[in-house]
């Protein structure tokens, strides 16, 4: 999704409730040890990845301008029993980009070459903002690959953002901010985060653009996720897309924004045990 025009370093916003979590975002705790890490070869970039545990694989796909380490919370959880796989998307954290620009259909194969690489033949995907949009992509293009998918603050077309998620004190005060500092922390090219955003803009101001009929024609399990305080998505639209796909379930996460896995990280993974587990 769309969530600035511009990659300017906004100052965080003060909160005025400590009471209302939907405004602000705990950081998460360190990453457990993990069983495998490395940089993979795909689609011309390497991109960062790594595995914990062992079991039932899922797959974890972080939003825009963010990395694998926003998933901390859920992955202590899941990897107890199942193997839980989290990347770096293109561009984003510790992986690399290159001039091509960007798309949801060329992440998404860039997860499904990484899954390649793995030797996993299919995963339960849990996507969080253009990670859920890059998992509603899988599940459209290669279903084969996904047992469930929990797609969480999703849109399918760019009307479904929240024009005023531009000037949201949290998302762009706290959420960016943050973002930009992790980048100039793990990128290998960490003075290039104007640059990286003004490449992956272009797709937030035209994708996705997808017709009613292709959301129609998902056959996967899907959960369609939301914060009942969701900053960037339109209430209405999530509706939509839990309307659209057969037999989706429409989960929404009471006092929680955009940043729902942070914020509420025992009722998220709560929601998607009850989806892949239950």
């Amino acid at each position: 999704m769309r969530p600035m025009l511009a990659a300017a370093f906004v100052a965080c916003a003060t909160v005025a409730n400590a009471e209302d979590r939907w405004m602000v975002i705990p950081k998460p705790p360190a990453m457990p040890e993990a069983a495998s890490s490395g940089m993979a070869e795909v689609n011309g970039i390497q991109m960062y990845y790594a595995t914990y545990g062992a079991g039932d694989p899922v797959l974890l796909i972080h939003g825009g301008l963010g990395n694998a380490d926003i998933w901390a919370n859920q992955v202590i959880d899941l990897m107890q029993d199942h193997l839980v796989i989290v990347a770096d998307s293109r561009g984003h954290g510790r992986s690399t980009r290159t001039e091509e620009p960007f798309g949801y259909d060329l992440m998404a194969s860039d997860y499904l070459a990484l899954l390649d690489v793995l030797k996993v033949d299919k995963v339960d995907l849990v996507g969080w903002s253009d990670g859920g949009i890059i998992g509603l992509d899988i599940a459209m293009s290669h279903p084969e690959r996904l047992d469930h998918l929990f797609a969480h603050a999703a849109n399918i077309t760019t009307d479904g953002v929240d024009p005023s998620v531009e000037d949201d004190p949290v998302f762009m005060g706290i959420y960016v901010g943050w973002m930009a500092e992790d980048y100039a922390r793990l990128s290998p090219t960490p003075d290039q985060f104007d640059a990286f955003v003004e490449q992956i803009s272009g797709m937030w101001a035209s994708q996705p653009n997808w017709t009613d009929d292709q959301v129609k024609a998902i056959t996967v399990p899907v959960a369609v996720v939301v914060g009942d305080h969701d900053e960037a998505i339109l209430p209405a639209h999530t509706e939509k897309i839990a309307a659209l796909i057969p037999g989706a379930k429409l989960v929404i996460l009471p006092d929680a924004s955009h940043f729902a896995m942070l914020q509420a990280p025992s009722e998220y993974t709560a929601a998607i045990r009850a989806l892949i587990d239950g």
